[in-house]
Formats: C-alpha cells, structure tokens, sequence
C-alpha cells in the first residue's frame, strides 16, 4: 500500500532467466516494472549471460534495475511476483531452471526478516550474478548490515558473469 504523499523509497531488484526467450524475458520484465504504479525505474544495468546455480539447466540471462517507489515492501514484493507469475513462473525444484525470477533485494534501509520475504536479500554478498549487474547501476548503495554494492562486488568474484554483446534495449 502507499499514503498520499508517502516519500520515495530507494529499491533493488535482481532480474534472472533461462527458459522461453530469457532475453525477450528479461527485457519485457524491466519495462514491466517502469509500469509498476507509485514505482519509477531509475536504472537499469546491460544484460549480463551467466552459468547456472544448481542443477544443470541453461545459462541464465541477468539484469539489476534501481527503482524509487512509494509502495511499501510488502506490496513492492506482490507486484513482482504478479509480474513472474505474468510470465509463467511456476515454484518448482530450488534453484531450477525459470520463465523469470525477480529478487527483491533492498529496500531504502529496510532489514526484514519474515517467512515470506527477507531484504536485503540473504543471499546477495555471495551472488555475482546479482552483484556485477547491480554494481553497474548502484554502486554506491547502502545494503544495510552488509556495505556498499560496489565494495561487496569487488569483494564477490564475478568470473562467469559476462554482459551481452547485443544488449540494444533502451
């Protein structure tokens, strides 16, 4: 939910995919979120090709976006889940191939921490995948409890993580 007037809170999300055209994926889900309402889409990072965590599965089509929202984290997360549920996301094996997986990963200097949703994400200092795209576009943001994005980049080898060649999107 959102008040009238409610300041903009500063967000992250993790873009990821591997299945159905993971580039048309990744790029129709960045424009999806620009059209998140009370949300703006600040940044967004090229697309990056990465090797899959888990099973075997096709490499993964990554991205970062940087948002300002009025919406609180709870309502933020439903409408990302809304958008991977639009592209046929379905909760199967962890960490199994996907349609799209979008990652609420920080939230201004929220810390959650509930069964349904936990920011920053708990996963994040130890994700190249999610940190070399995300340090393209935020740097400098604070991941409360953890530092700088761009510092836990440097930190997080990011062998693997190679962006597109033929990222042409806006």
């Amino acid at each position: 939910m959102t008040s009238p007037g409610a300041p903009w809170t500063a967000a992250a999300v993790a873009l990821g995919s591997n299945l159905a055209d993971p580039v048309a994926q990744v790029r129709r889900a960045l424009a999806e979120l620009a059209g998140v309402p009370e949300t703006r889409l600040v940044a967004r990072s090229r697309l990056y090709r990465t090797r899959a965590v888990g099973p075997p599965q096709p490499d993964y089509i990554n991205a970062a976006a940087l948002l300002e929202t009025r919406l609180d984290a709870a309502t933020l997360f439903d409408a990302l889940l809304a958008i991977e549920a639009a592209h046929g996301r379905t909760r199967g094996e962890r960490w199994g191939p996907r349609t799209l997986d979008l990652d609420l990963l920080v939230y201004g200097d929220a810390v959650i921490d509930t069964p349904r949703l936990a920011v920053p994400h708990p996963q994040l200092a130890r994700r190249p995948f999610v940190l070399v795209p995300l340090a393209e576009v935020a740097a400098g943001l604070e991941v409360p409890g953890l530092g700088r994005v761009g510092d836990l980049a440097a930190a997080c080898p990011g062998e693997g993580v190679v962006p597109l060649e033929t990222d042409d999107a806006d």
